[in-house]
């Protein structure tokens, strides 16, 4: 299982990723934070394995968040913004999901972060995992 934590300012969103969540396989919600800030002090002491986080929030937005971490983290931004996408994937982002978003997107999104944490495959199952994307 790989810990999750949500990051977001607006309460229905991170119900709403929270829900989506659930239907995951494979990963475990361990905390939601509702600014910048929180979202580095408890990343920082949780050590979550992901952080979905948003962009857009009060006094540090996402962008912001990463550069001050002091874990690794695979990260997912979670927004309504494309304007940031180039700045995420800058920063290592696994994914950028423009909100509102589908549960088969998420999942796509969570099955990079899942072959991400593995070690190398075989080119058999590289092939097996590819196809799973087109399924969703």
């Amino acid at each position: 299982m790989l810990t999750v934590l949500i990051a977001d300012d607006e309460k229905p969103a991170r119900d709403k990723l929270a829900h989506q969540l659930s239907h995951c396989e494979g990963f475990t919600l361990i905390a939601q934070a509702t600014n910048g800030e929180q979202a580095i002090e408890k990343i920082n002491s949780l050590k979550p394995e992901l952080v979905l986080l948003d962009v857009e929030m009060p006094n540090l937005n996402g962008l912001d968040v990463l550069d001050v971490l002091t874990v690794p983290c695979s990260v997912i931004f979670t927004t309504a913004y494309n304007q940031y996408a180039v700045k995420a994937f800058e920063r290592a982002a696994v994914d950028y999901l423009l909100k509102p978003f589908s549960l088969a997107r998420l999942k796509m999104a969570l099955a990079r972060v899942k072959m991400a944490s593995q070690p190398p495959r075989d080119t058999a199952t590289f092939t097996k995992q590819a196809a799973q994307f087109k399924s969703w």
